[in-house]
């Protein structure tokens, strides 16, 4: 009887110095919980804006193009996907920064028969979607606000690459869409002597941008 007893108790006690090595299934759960988490956890990346710019072409006089761009200018972008599928991205532009080198038509193009910058200082893009187009190519499709006018845009998105650099990560983009400038309230419309307008409705936009990650 006292032998069956030792047998016993020796027994339990290997379950349970065994059992201290076996995790749990709640233990188990709780780990890979933990892992999603990490895998689904936001990377936030912010403008480079020394490495970073915003221009516009316009036809002028149906012969030529005329370009300009904007000294001043904040986005940023969240992922959680390495590909950027899932990215998020809002970029705004003080339009009183406006530089086409001629101060006269900079002061036109901030008044109200174009951007009206003292009412509207600012131009906004809110995405909605930034998906695949194959290879290192996007549609990045979005909000745009100009003035008091908010339409649907696509970009057309092509990647850079990434790259580390004074120990940041960095990643570059080039974004390409063209507007109707009628749409935004944009409305100077002077003709030329043959017909066609002095400054085309249509308006290219180009945005370069390099992102620091974190």
């Amino acid at each position: 009887m006292k032998r069956i007893l030792l047998s016993s108790v020796a027994v339990a006690a290997v379950a349970i110095a065994s059992s201290a090595f076996i995790p749990s299934n709640k233990s188990v759960a709780a780990e890979e919980k933990t892992i999603c988490s990490l895998a689904d956890e936001a990377t936030k990346w912010s403008i480079d804006k020394a490495h970073s710019n915003v221009k516009f072409n316009v036809t002028h006089l149906v012969v030529s193009e005329v370009e300009g761009s904007f000294k001043l200018f904040d986005g940023s972008m969240e992922n959680t996907k390495g590909d950027f599928s899932d990215a998020t991205i809002n970029f705004t532009v003080d339009v009183n920064s406006i530089n086409t080198d001629n101060d006269m038509r900079d002061k036109h193009l901030k008044g109200d028969d174009f951007f009206n910058a003292e009412k509207f200082p600012a131009m906004k893009f809110q995405s909605t979607s930034f998906k695949p187009a194959g290879g290192k190519n996007y549609k990045l499709a979005g909000n745009l606000t100009i003035r008091d006018v908010t339409k649907p845009v696509v970009f057309d998105v092509t990647f850079g690459g990434t790259a580390v650099a004074n120990g940041k990560t960095k990643a570059g983009f080039k974004a390409k869409t063209s507007i109707n400038r009628f749409d935004y309230n944009l409305k100077w419309d002077k003709a030329t002597e043959a017909g066609g307008l002095v400054v085309s409705k249509d308006v290219e936009l180009i945005v370069n941008v390099e992102m620091n990650k974190g």
